[in-house]
């Protein structure tokens, strides 16, 4: 993995301590799939705006995407405490991301805050190419079945 937690950090957890530097893994910021979900109400956890919402993401896109950007990461095998289905699989995930340096610096310029990075998932989570090929192949099934179900005859109502 291109951006690992770095070897001083604790996989798992601590208990909340105000003492807690930026770079400790609990203050890192918690990312969501629900946070950029377009099925999702606000309600039900969606933060940002409907139009630049994503349909569905899963954990792994915004942890590639975060890697790919160069930010410090990890993941976490747990799910929203929102989420209506808390046993579904594809629900399951929490992406946390350190934001600031030991001073409360940025790391990287271009995420600032919380909001900069959920936008920047927005746009980028759908040009991935396992989103583009998901897109193609269900584009070509649409027009397989509107091929198929134009050579049928209808049937007539009830008789």
């Amino acid at each position: 993995m291109a951006a690992a937690a770095p070897m001083n950090v604790p996989s798992q957890a601590r208990p909340w301590n105000p003492e807690f530097k930026h770079t400790d893994r609990e203050r890192w910021i918690c990312i969501y799939p629900a946070y950029l979900n377009s099925r999702k109400t606000l309600k039900e956890g969606r933060v940002v705006p409907k139009a630049k919402a994503i349909e569905n993401p899963v954990c792994a896109e915004i942890r590639d995407v975060c890697a790919a950007a160069g930010l410090t990461l990890g993941v976490e095998n747990k799910v929203y405490p929102r989420e209506m289905e808390p046993r579904d699989v594809k629900y399951r995930g929490r992406v946390r991301v350190m934001l600031k340096n030991e001073d409360g610096s940025p790391c990287l310029p271009q995420f600032p805050t919380r909001a900069s990075l959920l936008n920047y998932l927005a746009e980028t989570i759908p040009k991935l190419k396992s989103r583009q090929q998901a897109q193609s192949s269900s584009h070509a099934q649409q027009q397989q079945q509107q091929q198929s179900s134009k050579g049928q005859k209808k049937k007539g109502g009830r008789k």
